[in-house]
């Protein structure tokens, strides 16, 4: 291992800048993982924009990226049940590095047979999706509305939805043309927003009732249509808000139908409560994915020198799936 290595650093214009930095150190509780390849997160955009500053960030240039797979290069002191050579995937900031620091309580085991762009097109979204599910208080036979489905978050919310015993999964997308892909991973029933009215399409789907569990991904306007699409008693749980932060709600609506609103996010999560949520993937998430019963949707792969044109990518709001950096 040399001592220097290459990274996508953030904070020096509106677009990553290739250097050559240092290659860390890991101190107690730390893995140094060799990134083999490394997820784009909409995240990463708000970095670049400035208008998301997660706690990590100590300076105005920072190493960039959130989430990567690659092998375990070197362990810090105090931490237990992770080895070198294993292969991981985990959530960081500095994932746009030939090597970076990850808590081992922040990664999970990657097998053999699946490449490192799948892998690294996965925790993130595995993290969020299920923990959503467990806020919502999903349980076994229930019906669950996916909003904002084509998202490589949304696709994965299907998934484990299906994996995890939900009755009936809909899933939502602003083109008909994307209908197939939601199918593909296990969406019962896909309702067009673009052209269809969500809460009329929900409630036919469901015999008048509605669903019992929201995961909207969209926010704006469509977040307060969730409420009519949902049963007396049901719960909307709001993890993106990629159409906007505002949204006006029908409070008789709210109350009337006597539901539950959560909203989860993890950029204010200690790394404690980063630990739990992980470590809640071990005991049906990660077999399913060892089983291919849940996988990632990956739309392109990009070389790690063509960074600028993932993001671009990213930002042409074009990708069905996830977009993925691969590392020499």
């Amino acid at each position: 291992m040399t001592n220097t290595m290459r990274a996508l650093l953030g904070g020096a214009g509106p677009d990553w800048e290739m250097r050559d930095v240092e290659v860390p150190t890991p101190g107690s509780g730390q893995l140094l993982v060799r990134v083999r390849a490394a997820a784009l997160n909409r995240a990463d955009l708000y970095m670049l924009q400035g208008t998301y500053n997660p706690r990590a960030r100590t300076s105005d240039l920072f190493t960039a990226g959130l989430e990567l797979a690659g092998e375990v290069a070197a362990v810090g002191d105090g931490v237990s049940g992770v080895t070198v050579g294993e292969r991981v995937s985990g959530v960081t900031l500095g994932a746009f590095a030939s090597y970076t620091l990850v808590d081992h309580r922040h990664v999970i085991k990657v097998p053999e047979s699946l490449e490192w762009t799948d892998a690294a097109a996965l925790p993130v979204g595995l993290a969020t999706e299920h923990d959503a599910l467990v806020q919502g208080g999903f349980t076994f036979g229930q019906s669950v509305l996916v909003v904002g489905a084509t998202s490589s978050m949304g696709l994965l919310a299907v998934q484990l939805a299906k994996v995890l015993g939900a009755s009936q999964v809909i899933a939502t997308t602003t083109s008909d043309s994307k209908a197939g892909t939601l199918k593909s991973v296990g969406a019962d029933l896909v309702v067009d927003t673009s052209a269809e009215n969500l809460a009329e399409a929900v409630r036919t789907a469901t015999s008048g009732a509605g669903v019992d569990l929201v995961l909207d991904h969209v926010g704006g306007q469509l977040f307060a249509d969730t409420f009519l699409a949902t049963r007396i008693g049901g719960t909307v749980v709001n993890v993106g808000r990629l159409a906007g932060a505002e949204s006006t709600v029908d409070l008789d609506q709210l109350a009337f139908r006597r539901l539950r609103v959560l909203g989860t996010t993890f950029g204010v999560r200690t790394p404690d409560e980063l630990a739990d949520v992980c470590a809640a993937l071990v005991p049906d998430v990660v077999p399913a994915v060892a089983e291919g019963r849940v996988r990632p949707v990956v739309d392109r792969v990009f070389a790690f020198d063509d960074a600028k044109a993932a993001a671009d990518h990213m930002r042409s709001n074009q990708a069905v799936g996830k977009i993925v950096l691969t590392l020499p």
